[in-house]
């Protein structure tokens, strides 16, 4: 099946309309910000912790209480904060997960931040993003694009229904089907990945229809 790049043009400017509406346009302004060599401690800290937390969970639902999680692990201050307060960290964070194995990842991830050193550990990600991002626990072959371009790698996220559109429209994967919009549209590989995915994850019925 050949590509069907004005299908896939349909689509992102329904999940564009969509976006605006909904007035969620600062995610859009957020995501073309990042960018991969200037990342913070805290922003790695908190990413992590982010796509940890969403990995089996709808991001709506996670949304709902991180910044609570946030305000539990120092509001992501520092790993080494993380790691001196790690029991009572976990133990605030509680009464919003349960997930023992989740909490324990993202104290996990502060402790390999802070044994390796951010400096050290920021320039290995830099200079090789999805291997260096895989050694933080909890992070896996999907998720870490999830992370990566949350860090600001100029890529997408192959989840299940991005890559099924995808797919439907002729397209390879979803690195393909963001790359082909991005350029027709002028815009980045990841920020078109994030409106779609968006719209997606917001809009079940359109999810089963087109996914």
């Amino acid at each position: 099946m050949a590509a069907d790049p004005d299908g896939a043009l349909r689509v992102f400017t329904q999940a564009s309309d969509y976006v605006r509406r909904a007035g969620l346009y600062t995610e859009v302004e957020w995501q073309r910000r990042t960018a991969l060599e200037a990342f913070t401690e805290t922003e790695l800290l908190r990413e992590a912790a982010w796509v940890i937390l969403c990995s089996g969970f709808r991001e709506a639902t996670v949304r709902r209480y991180f910044d609570h999680i946030s305000l539990c692990f120092c509001d992501w201050e520092s790993a080494s904060s993380i790691v001196d307060a790690g029991p009572a960290c976990k133990l605030a964070a509680r009464s919003a997960i349960g997930n023992e194995a989740k909490l324990n990842a993202i104290v996990g991830v502060a402790t390999l931040v802070e044994r390796v050193g951010f400096p050290t550990f920021k320039q290995a990600i830099v200079a090789d993003p999805i291997n260096e991002l895989r050694r933080l626990p909890f992070i896996g072959s999907i998720t870490v694009w999830h992370l990566a371009k949350n860090l600001g790698l100029n890529t997408a996220k192959p989840d299940r229904h991005l890559v099924r559109l995808s797919e439907r429209l002729g397209f390879a994967d979803a690195f393909a089907f963001c790359n082909a919009v991005a350029e027709a549209v002028g815009e980045e590989p990841k920020v078109v990945d994030l409106i779609v995915r968006r719209f997606l994850a917001d809009n079940s019925s359109l999810r089963k229809e087109w996914s």
